[in-house]
């Protein structure tokens, strides 16, 4: 792989640029992104080697689809028409369904690989792109039995170079999964900040009294709205679902603080103090 597209030079693209660039300094990577200052700043902090249109696709050796998960739907029907028959493309959105549905009958569907990197921050931006961001993080691909054999080597090679770990999932079981070990969370962050907001606006006094705790829980409301509403609205089914049981549970818990059923409490918090073995775990 000497000439690499990555489109969309934010901060999942950015730091693939970054690492893919460390890496193997020989590789050339080329943003493609609709925010011509996006561009501009990437090539100014060295993200990019140069910027690039759909039109130089023709040169690529990979293709990383690093947009919206709605634009991606629709962006990937071009890509592939583009690229080279011994071209890769592969997108890294937070949904997997909906795209793999889009492209299951295209002609160069043995091109597309399907992965997410679980990797990320509040940021975005160029600015937000992080050198070695996916040192020791879970990539799951799905399908890869869709994609030709010789472009799977390829991809798995320079995920693995890169330091992930590759998890392999259908694209249903992970869109389900990942709505709540992910999309859950930033809703709760969401509605978390918009409650303390709400309320800030008789109480001018509470963020003063916001600790590291309110910091940390609500960081995830940093994250751009343009990302995560086509995210959303793309795994709305498994997203109810995860919102009628956290809310379920919000209600028992509210309900046993109505009744002053401390100890219930108390034993909730205890057996969920597990969740601290599982992440052990996962680091």
């Amino acid at each position: 792989m000497k000439n690499i597209y990555v489109i969309g030079v934010g901060l999942i693209g950015g730091s693939l640029a970054l690492d893919i660039k460390q890496h193997d300094p020989k590789i050339k990577v080329f943003g493609i992104d609709r925010n011509d200052a996006h561009l501009d700043e990437a090539l100014q902090l060295q993200v990019i080697d140069a910027k690039a249109t759909y039109e130089d696709l023709k040169h690529a050796d990979l293709v990383i689809m690093s947009i919206p998960v709605d634009a991606a739907v629709t962006e990937i029907i071009k890509v592939l028409e583009l690229v080279s028959d011994d071209a890769l493309v592969m997108d890294v959105g937070s949904t997997k369904a909906e795209i793999c549905k889009a492209i299951d009958q295209h002609p160069k569907r043995r091109n597309f690989l399907a992965t997410h990197p679980i990797a990320g921050t509040e940021f975005s931006g160029p600015k937000a792109a992080i050198l070695g961001l996916y040192k020791n993080k879970t990539n799951i691909i799905c399908e890869v039995e869709k994609t030709a054999f010789k472009l799977q080597e390829k991809a798995l090679q320079l995920l693995t170079d890169l330091g992930m770990r590759i998890r392999y999932m259908n694209p249903e079981a992970h869109d389900k999964h990942i709505a709540y070990v992910s999309h859950l969370s930033h809703i709760s962050a969401f509605m978390l900040g918009k409650t303390v907001i709400d309320k800030e606006k008789n109480e001018r006094d509470i963020f003063d009294m916001a600790g590291s705790g309110f910091a940390s829980t609500v960081r995830l409301a940093k994250s751009s709205p343009e990302m995560w509403t086509p995210i959303f609205k793309q795994n709305k089914a498994n997203v109810l679902e995860t919102l009628d049981e956290y809310i379920s549970n919000l209600t028992k818990f509210r309900a046993l603080m109505h009744d002053d059923d401390f100890e219930a409490i108390y034993s909730e918090m205890k057996n969920t103090n597990h969740i601290k073995d599982i992440l052990n775990g996962i680091e």
